[in-house]
């Protein structure tokens, strides 16, 4: 019997807003929605959280999550990709003398 693939999956890109959960990580979504009677485009967003083995994302990092089974009551998204870093994680040494 051969198995089926199912690649239906969603994959979106987003920017990590919390990494305070171990292996877990909350991702911002946003998207552009055109108001169908005043034809206006006007941002969108929403908050995933995604598994993070390893806990290699921090927060301002860009990254691409994909759909998959549920890992637990709220969480159903995997990261697959960190496009980039973000500039939350760093901090300036002032030496005072």
């Amino acid at each position: 019997m051969e198995k089926k693939i199912n690649d239906n999956n969603k994959i979106l890109k987003g920017k990590v807003v919390s990494d305070k959960m171990k292996d877990t990580v909350v991702v911002l979504v946003e998207r552009y929605v055109k108001h169908p009677k005043y034809k206006k485009y006007f941002k969108k967003s929403k908050k995933f959280k995604a598994h993070d083995s390893g806990n290699k994302c921090k927060i301002g990092d860009s990254v691409v999550i994909k759909e998959s089974k549920p890992i637990s009551k709220d969480k159903s998204f995997k990261v697959i990709e960190i496009i980039s870093k973000g500039k939350a994680g760093l901090v300036e040494n002032k030496d005072t003398e």
